[in-house]
């Protein structure tokens, strides 16, 4: 079997035949529902999910940086009693992998 860059096979003309409807033929259109007059969408949440928005209210009032573990851990490092197990570390990163 060879193969020729993007030619058909053995130098052969192939054609693809479209069928596009006649001017006779009617063409089908979409349209969208009209809404009546009085009616509004609505959502309903679940208890499961309004659980989770009050959840995710929660966090989002954490503060993103815990200033107090900061603080701890620069103290420990000056004073040179900060130490880490390198177990640890090589565990947390076999669980990322």
């Amino acid at each position: 079997m060879k193969i020729q860059g993007g030619k058909p096979p053995e130098g052969k003309d192939i054609h693809i035949k479209v069928q596009r409807p006649n001017k006779d033929q009617a063409v089908e259109k979409t349209s969208t529902p009209k809404k009546s007059a009085g009616t509004a969408d609505r959502v309903d949440l679940s208890g499961k999910a309004k659980e989770i928005n009050k959840l995710k209210a929660l966090i989002n009032q954490l503060p993103d940086i815990r200033t107090e573990e900061i603080e701890a851990i620069k103290k420990a490092i000056e004073t040179g009693n900060y130490t880490v197990d390198s177990l640890k570390v090589a565990e947390k990163i076999l669980e990322e992998m």
